[in-house]
């Protein structure tokens, strides 16, 4: 039977889908970093806490609410659910905002690792175009599904859970050396991630 606690967090989480998608971008993100660790081979106790802390301080502050603004603001501009929406929604999304969000992520992240300003725009520099190839082969067709078939409300959410993976593969590409991602630059992000394994 639910308590009175829960049905104010309920009506919390309904009314407000920011803090719905900070709350998932919460559990996610650390949970990407966790998995990320797990295929380094860490054992319990070697994994980098204060790691996964980051990812979920950044994916709850950072990435909830710049995903939040953008399919607010595009939700605007090209109202609806139809396919023509979906598909006009998809490429500008391609062509802005998933360029931001991958640069900030290496930037941001590189920061909180307390790193100084030029190595976090050498680790942008290096780490971004495998990424974003990556990004364009797997993120339009998620898109077209979040946009033609998810409720507004829930769009943050949806993407925040189809992160999951996508977030273990970041982790992954942020901690390769760079020197390894600037090396293999001319080969596509796939054989990159078959070289490293």
């Amino acid at each position: 039977m639910p308590t009175a606690y829960s049905k104010k967090l309920y009506t919390v989480f309904s009314n407000y889908p920011l803090l719905r998608g900070m709350a998932s971008y919460s559990i996610f993100w650390p949970t990407s970093s966790l998995v990320q660790q797990t295929f380094e081979r860490n054992k319990f106790g070697d994994y980098d806490w204060w790691r996964c802390a980051r990812y979920g301080l950044y994916g709850s502050c950072f990435v909830a609410p710049t995903l939040y603004s953008w399919l607010t603001i595009a939700n605007i501009m090209w109202p609806g659910n139809t396919i023509r929406a979906g598909v006009i929604k998809t490429i500008a999304e391609s062509f802005t905002y998933a360029p931001l969000s991958m640069c900030s992520f290496y930037f941001i992240m590189s920061l909180l690792e307390s790193k100084p300003f030029h190595e976090a725009i050498a680790e942008v520099d290096a780490k971004f175009l495998p990424t974003y190839k990556m990004g364009v082969a797997v993120w339009p067709a998620i898109a077209m599904i979040n946009f033609c078939f998810i409720p507004q409300k829930n769009r943050v959410p949806f993407i925040s859970v189809c992160s999951l993976l996508w977030t273990c593969y970041l982790a992954y590409m942020k901690h390769l050396d760079k020197e390894k991602v600037i090396a293999s630059s001319t080969t596509n992000p796939v054989k990159l991630l078959k070289a490293t394994l």
